[in-house]
């Protein structure tokens, strides 16, 4: 059996004849067959793995990037050769099938192992809620895995995989992975296609990938996100944002962080930031309360609900086919009303704002993944509590619409926990997946910490996962461009995304001018005059700004732009001859209180219709 599970060794090993697929795929599956941390729920038989080794003949490495790459597929994502059980017998089913996400990384080349267990119904971020047993940690049996997507973490951990499919609804890709020294990366929701997976919440699940590099995550990362036309919640690529050498990370106040007593892992965190620091981050103290409360509503709104929708004939025929603690959590959604869900819509909406507002001051944020660890027989003793400990830092992702990469962080020094590894959770804006990936590289590249529970060094060819280049622009808006009002179209239709609200610096003055239609104003810097004028910053994909700029009528034009927080940006600016006849509203503070201001009806409406649709 192979030492060192990544892509590139594997690859390596197959071009210099050392190894073969179907050598590398027996030796998998006979350790499956042998492992006793219930990873498994079923496995595929040597002649079905034959009948994959098949479709391998007559290409290599060279044209298929997953090349007999072995992989393990959570039991609650569809797999033809096998049954989909969710951990649940009763619920069993044979898929006609895979699901979409499978079939890409098989016709990359990659091979599935096997169905890998998980908290029933992927409720759960323990690993133990499973009538197939509960899921050992890759490092102590005695702890728990995380889940739910524990099987799927320990197989990779234990070299039985080189990577694996999990899903993410309030931490169940990260979870796991903190809890194994390897890396998940929850990617921004809808990137990867959810047909043919049995849902939790389908308005925030995500399928996951673990690998024990960042190299082997950004190697399936693509593969796997294909769109899938097919899934009403798939989103297509969005360009990510590089961020620069010396970026800005934050870090939560010391008083809102929780490690329940472990002492240890407060240590590992606060070196976790040093470490941030040395790669050319600059820590700022962000507001995580927001982030907090959206958290709450996962569980205290209506949000379970969709649980219970997901299976909702089946568990209503008979509950007593459920594990009793998913009975108590999918019960609890039958008093939930139509009333419950708007007002927690409402209430996350709001919660959003704040939140995007607080993200937008830096270029991602670093938290734990979990704040501790649990025995396995302490968790079954309070499975409710802990279980909801464990989603401290990760329950609000979804909610909030980021992407994220759980990374490992070290290893706990003294107490009863010693030698338990602990990790963090770097987040993002969505569509920032590639840009995470890159710094977790260069994270796993600076710590040199061994690969899962192998105890080997990370390969010195493990291929470098390189910073996305700019390939968009950020453009400051200030009129009729701003979100809902007669131009915004002209951003949106050309995928533009808005990735900020703010002000700009106390330096501008702005007119309504004259001549036109009524929906054009003029910005003019006056460092002596001038205000803070509200605006946003739209990111436009650099292909299409040249269309964008072509359309811009005189006297109106791009420029630079300083925001409140000092940094200068692209954005619509005025010829000073252009405010002659105009009249200024810089006391206004902006458009939209000048298109409220103003007594035609017609404006009245789109000033009012926009603000309350607009979204940071």
């Amino acid at each position: 059996m192979m030492t060192t599970m990544t892509i590139s060794a594997i690859h390596a090993a197959y071009r210099s004849g050392e190894l073969t697929p179907q050598q590398l795929l027996s030796d998998c599956l006979q350790q499956a067959q042998q492992d006793q941390r219930h990873v498994w729920i079923s496995l595929l038989s040597a002649e079905q793995l034959n009948n994959y080794l098949k479709g391998l003949e007559g290409h290599s490495p060279d044209d298929l990037p997953l090349f007999g790459i072995p992989f393990a597929i959570k039991d609650n994502i569809d797999l033809a050769d096998l049954p989909t059980t969710a951990a649940c017998p009763d619920y069993s089913y044979q898929p006609p099938a895979s699901a979409f996400v499978v079939q890409q990384l098989i016709a990359a080349g990659a091979i599935p192992l096997g169905k890998t267990n998980l908290d029933q119904f992927a409720t759960g971020l323990v690993g133990v809620r499973s009538p197939y047993g509960a899921c050992q940690n890759s490092l102590d049996p005695a702890y728990i895995s995380g889940g739910s997507s524990s099987g799927s973490a320990v197989a990779v951990a234990t070299g039985q995989v080189c990577f694996a499919l999990g899903t993410d609804t309030a931490g169940s890709g990260r979870v796991p992975a903190a809890f194994n020294n390897i890396l998940g990366l929850k990617g921004t929701k809808g990137r990867i296609s959810c047909t043919g997976v049995v849902p939790a919440c389908k308005s925030l699940d995500c399928v996951t990938i673990f690998a024990q590099t960042a190299a082997d995550l950004a190697a399936v990362w693509p593969i796997a996100a294909q769109f899938d036309p097919q899934d009403p919640f798939a989103r297509e690529a969005l360009p990510a944002k590089a961020i620069p050498a010396a970026f800005r990370f934050g870090v939560p106040a010391k008083e809102q962080l929780k490690f329940f007593g472990d002492d240890a892992a407060e240590v590992l965190f606060w070196q976790s930031v040093q470490t941030l620091e040395a790669l050319g981050g600059t820590a700022v103290t962000v507001n995580l309360e927001p982030f907090l409360q959206a958290a709450r509503l996962l569980y205290e709104g209506p949000w379970v609900a969709e649980r219970l929708a997901a299976i909702k004939d089946f568990f209503r025929a008979d509950p007593g086919r459920c594990l009793p603690v998913i009975q108590t959590i999918v019960g609890g959604a039958e008093s939930r009303s139509a009333v419950d869900a708007y007002e927690a819509l409402y209430e996350l909406q709001r919660l959003k704002r704040i939140a995007d507002a607080e993200l937008a001051k830096v270029d991602l944020i670093v938290t734990p993944t979990t704040g501790t660890i649990y025995k396995i027989e302490a968790v079954l003793d309070d499975q409710i509590r802990l279980n909801s400990n464990l989603g401290y830092y990760t329950n609000f992702m979804n909610l909030l619409d980021y992407s994220a990469i759980a990374l490992p962080s070290g290893f706990r020094a003294g107490g009863e926990k010693q030698d338990l590894p602990f990790g963090i959770t770097l987040f993002a804006r969505a569509f920032q997946d590639e840009v995470l990936l890159a710094l977790g590289d260069q994270w796993q590249r600076q710590l040199t910490l061994p690969l899962g529970a192998s105890h080997q060094p990370l390969p010195v060819n493990t291929p470098e996962v390189v910073m996305p280049q700019a390939n968009t622009i950020d453009v400051v808006v200030c009129g009729a461009h701003l979100s809902g009002l007669p131009l915004n179209g002209q951003l949106t239709e050309r995928r533009a995304v808005l990735v900020q609200t703010t002000t700009t610096a106390k330096a501008y003055r702005m007119y309504a001018l004259a001549g036109g239609p009524p929906y054009r104003p003029g910005l003019i810097r006056d460092e002596q005059a001038g205000q803070t004028i509200a605006v946003e910053v739209w990111r436009v994909p650099a292909d299409h700004f040249g269309s964008f700029v072509a359309g811009i009528p005189a006297p109106l034009g791009i420029g630079k732009v300083q925001l409140a927080d000092g940094d200068w940006v692209s954005g619509f600016i005025c010829e000073p001859y252009g405010i002659t006849g105009a009249e200024e509203i810089t006391a206004l503070g902006g458009w939209r209180h000048y298109l409220n201001r103003n007594t035609s009806p017609g404006i009245c409406s789109v000033a009012t219709e926009a603000g309350t649709s607009a979204t940071p």
